[in-house]
């Protein structure tokens, strides 16, 4: 199953505005709340995120169909690195070790500023460089045609042969 990757950057806007807000205000509780989030994406896929379901059923069916489309496992993993700043950065905030929690915070908001304003997902690219230097395969994004979601429920996933790079 792939994803539209319009979807991704969707999902990185709200985050950005969230964690800016939670920077703004030192508000660990809104960290933690987007933490949740990114725990959600990371364990059941960035598909049933809280965000993700904002894109595919008020967003999605307002664009046109995608013309390429990519794998969920780098977004699913950007998605735990985020869980993971999130973390650190409500346990900084709740916990009054407040430099902890505008670092951790300001890493995760920079990661999202980078999606949201560029397409460039930085814990899609780290996942990527991974699982080449592992020797694995790094899927990347594979074109579609329209057609392809003719007959399609769901235009934001569909089967297809994954390219990898060399």
């Amino acid at each position: 199953m792939y994803l539209d990757p319009r979807g991704p950057r969707v999902v990185a806007t709200i985050t950005l505005i969230v964690l800016a807000v939670a920077l703004a205000t030192s508000n660990g509780w809104v960290v933690a709340a987007q933490g949740v989030v990114f725990g959600i994406g990371a364990l059941w896929g960035v598909q049933a995120s809280p965000y993700s379901q904002f894109f595919k059923r008020v967003v999605r069916p307002r664009l046109a169909p995608p013309t390429e489309l990519e794998p969920p496992g780098p977004p699913r993993f950007a998605q735990a690195v985020g869980f993971g700043f999130a973390v650190l950065g409500a346990v900084g905030y709740l916990t009054g070790v407040t430099p902890l929690g505008i670092v951790a915070t300001a890493f995760a908001t920079l990661a999202a500023f980078l999606n949201a304003a560029f397409g460039y997902c930085l814990g899609c690219e780290v996942q990527l460089r991974i699982a080449k230097l592992l020797g694995r395969p790094a899927v990347c994004r594979v074109p579609v045609d329209a057609a392809m979601f003719a007959n399609a429920g769901d235009s934001t996933s569909t089967t297809r042969t994954p390219v990898t790079t060399p």
